[in-house]
């Protein structure tokens, strides 16, 4: 297979509270804005490109707010988009972080991927209800898995 993730891009109800949201608190720099004239008299619609803080680099993430209405985990499309950090201890930062945000918790803390796995992370919810992970490859051996038959971030 030759292709791989260019970027995501999600919908979002309002792009100043996503802006704040993945930037402030995620740490994404923002790349690039915009905004355009919707067809047939829709309004204007605005749109960010995400990336590297540094601001050197592809867009990672491009928000979109044209979402009439809150994530919906039940239909087609999205599961979740889950995020690699260099450390269990950098997933622990954001988590601290998130939770100053309010942030809502779909597990209580660093949960392993599966029982005995080396690889876990943090799951919770953007300020549309988009699902998010950030996860650590290794150093979650010790964390508790919260189903025992199913991948953690499966189910959530």
């Amino acid at each position: 297979m030759t292709l791989r993730t260019g970027h995501v891009g999600l919908n979002v109800t309002d792009l100043d509270r996503s802006l704040a949201f993945y930037r402030d608190v995620l740490g994404f720099g923002v790349l690039g804005e915009g905004k355009s004239e919707g067809e047939g008299g829709g309004g204007e619609r605005r749109y960010a490109f995400l990336g590297p803080r540094s601001g050197d680099g592809l867009p990672v993430l491009t928000l979109w707010q044209q979402a009439g209405g809150a994530y919906e985990g039940g239909r087609a499309g999205l599961h979740h988009l889950a995020l690699q950090a260099e450390s269990v201890e950098r997933v622990r930062e954001y988590e601290t972080a998130l939770r100053a945000y309010g942030a809502t918790f779909a597990h209580d803390g660093l949960v392993a991927h599966g029982e005995g796995s080396a690889s876990g992370g943090i799951f919770f919810h953007d300020p549309d209800g988009t699902r998010l992970e950030i996860f650590a490859a290794n150093g979650a051996e010790d964390a508790p898995a919260p189903h025992a038959s199913a991948p953690t971030c499966g189910f959530f």
